[in-house]
């Protein structure tokens, strides 16, 4: 086959499928605006950084640079399963969450098959479906942004291969309870692999029973990441806790060593630090609650949010976005997700969220004139 057909075909098997558009990073700002300086509230990071003994452990396995990581990751899934009173046989850990939530919907959906996700959940669940070759269900979702988990058990039929919800949801901040969660998966086909997707469990640690301890049922596939509380995005290192036996046949479509030495020991540090994280979720709730009280107080709060964002909501919020990155706020715009009205805004440090709302009243101003 000449090159030139083999492009064209290509380009057919691959229509409709887009890569995953990431916050603005600062430096591409900086260069575009002329600026010295940027404010990143785009991408649900912890603006305090992660644990001291996260960093300390990094720079010790330096010098262990040159060996291949342990591609079992044993001493992090050994750690990750007395946290979770599972066994090590339990635990997939992944290049980030975005890895195992790829890795679990390729391993159990195909051609032919469903994956049944809110139509304002994590873009990520579209996208891997779209990669694996099955059908996107996106089911619409309630007035408040959240999960119609009704609508969700109604569209579920034989061709229904993985179900997946965000708790609390990726990009609108919504909450579902384990008892409506329960409900749910009760009525649920027991071989369904469900994807319960807990990216921002440790914001609601303190008004939610731990889902791992609460929720039955035999294809749950609880998926947490080390990239929001525990404030290691750069390391790229998430898990999943399951059934061994699911989770043996997903272990066969993972890369060999696909998690780096440095997040290995960083996340088994961070782990070590429990109060250090715990602190600044409590630093990050504080922040979140001013951000709320002050949208309120200006007429554009999106709605009740429980990670670590804050939705605002404006007619006009693409003039409002380029309004913000003019000062230097980089905002995330949440069109791509059916919602051009919206930018999703970061918690950002205290310094950060002076900058944030000194620049939106200015930019507010301006739009409306």
């Amino acid at each position: 086959m000449k090159i030139v057909e083999w492009m064209a075909q290509a380009v057919v098997q691959t229509q409709g499928l887009y890569p995953y558009i990431p916050g603005k990073p600062v430096e591409k700002l900086l260069r575009e605006k002329g600026l010295s300086h940027a404010v990143k509230l785009a991408s649900n990071e912890n603006a305090y950084g992660p644990s001291p003994k996260a960093m300390v452990a990094m720079q010790q396995a330096v010098s262990e640079v040159h060996r291949y990581p342990d591609g079992d990751c044993t001493a992090l899934k050994t750690a990750l399963a007395e946290r979770h009173d599972a066994e090590t046989s339990q635990i997939l850990i992944g290049n980030g969450s975005n890895e195992v939530l790829e890795l679990v919907i390729r391993c159990f959906a195909g051609a032919g098959d469903e994956v049944l996700y809110s139509q304002r959940g994590f873009i990520v669940y579209a996208l891997a479906t779209q990669a694996a070759g099955a059908t996107q269900v996106p089911v619409p979702d309630t007035s408040d942004l959240g999960h119609d988990l009704d609508a969700m058990a109604a569209a579920v039929n034989d061709k229904t291969k993985v179900i997946c919800i965000a708790n609390p949801n990726n990009p609108t901040g919504t909450l579902l309870s384990n008892e409506k969660l329960q409900i749910f998966l009760d009525a649920l086909p027991r071989h369904m692999v469900v994807i319960l997707d807990e990216a921002y469990d440790e914001f609601v640690a303190d008004i939610k029973a731990d889902s791992l301890q609460t929720l039955k049922h035999p294809g749950l596939v609880v998926s947490r990441t080390f990239s929001k509380a525990y404030g290691l995005a750069g390391c790229r290192v998430g898990y999943a806790v399951a059934d061994a036996a699911l989770l043996d046949v997903v272990n066969r479509f993972r890369e060999p060593f696909n998690v780096n030495n440095f997040a290995q020991v960083a996340a088994l540090a961070a782990l070590d630090d429990s109060d250090w994280v715990m602190d600044k979720v409590k630093l990050v709730k504080v922040q979140r609650a001013r951000l709320e009280i002050a949208f309120s107080n200006l007429g554009v709060l999106g709605g009740k949010s429980y990670a670590n964002f804050v939705l605002l909501k404006h007619t006009r919020a693409a003039e409002l976005l380029n309004h913000l990155e003019e000062q230097g706020v980089i905002p995330r715009p949440l069109a791509g997700y059916g919602l051009p009205d919206y930018l999703r805004i970061s918690v950002g440090t205290e310094e950060e969220n002076d900058v944030l709302l000194r620049v939106l009243e200015a930019a507010l101003a301006q739009v409306k004139s």
